[in-house]
């Protein structure tokens, strides 16, 4: 009886874990379609009224305008004028706005050219003892430490920043993406870090 109880409580959380992700994602980008469609709104009810077409045909439209808006504003970011403007407009005001730095991170992570912010995955040795956590690399210092994140499960962009001596981190071989999925799953996955990890300590 408590076989089939673990069966079915494993199963049902592993099939949990598979399903909560996606329902983030769906809901991330439900949020985006509605709050996009709901400022091209007014351009869209523009060209209705003016060019007397049909409602989807001009929202499709204004989709079109807004990409194109975003095309030629990335592309006069790349020039010097451009980047030069937008590095002063982000310096003096946007990085005065409460929780830009986060949003601009994150969303660099999922979608930008930056494909990671951390440089390797590590166990670190935060208290002494035998005591080991999952840590991911995001700078090596001159003098030989290490600043790394820890992110908290589930939510892997919640987290503490720790500045560690070198003899505290031990850096393994081990893809970043699939280390999250440990703290994503909580926990589970951990064997293949803790072999790899004593397997290097050989």
């Amino acid at each position: 009886m408590q076989r089939i109880k673990s069966f079915i409580t494993t199963t049902f959380l592993g099939g949990f874990l598979i399903f909560l992700p996606l329902v983030i994602l769906l809901i991330t980008f439900n949020w985006m379609f509605e709050l996009i469609s709901n400022n091209l709104k007014p351009v869209s009810q523009l060209l209705v009224d003016a060019a007397r077409i049909h409602e989807f045909l001009a929202f499709l439209i204004s989709v079109i305008i807004f990409l194109g808006i975003c095309f030629f504003l990335g592309l006069f970011i790349k020039t010097k004028i451009g980047h030069s403007s937008y590095s002063y407009f982000e310096r003096k005001i946007l990085e005065k706005v409460p929780g830009y730095r986060i949003i601009k991170e994150t969303i660099v992570q999922l979608f930008g050219s930056q494909k990671n912010l951390f440089s390797g995955v590590a166990l670190v040795n935060l208290y002494g003892g035998e005591t080991l956590v999952t840590a991911f690399i995001t700078e090596e210092h001159t003098n030989g430490w290490f600043t790394v994140f820890i992110p908290s499960g589930p939510a892997p962009t919640a987290g503490f920043s720790y500045h560690l001596p070198a003899k505290n981190v031990h850096r393994i071989k081990y893809p970043i993406d699939l280390a999250m999925r440990t703290i994503i799953s909580l926990g589970a996955g951990s064997k293949n870090i803790l072999e790899l990890y004593k397997e290097e300590k050989k």
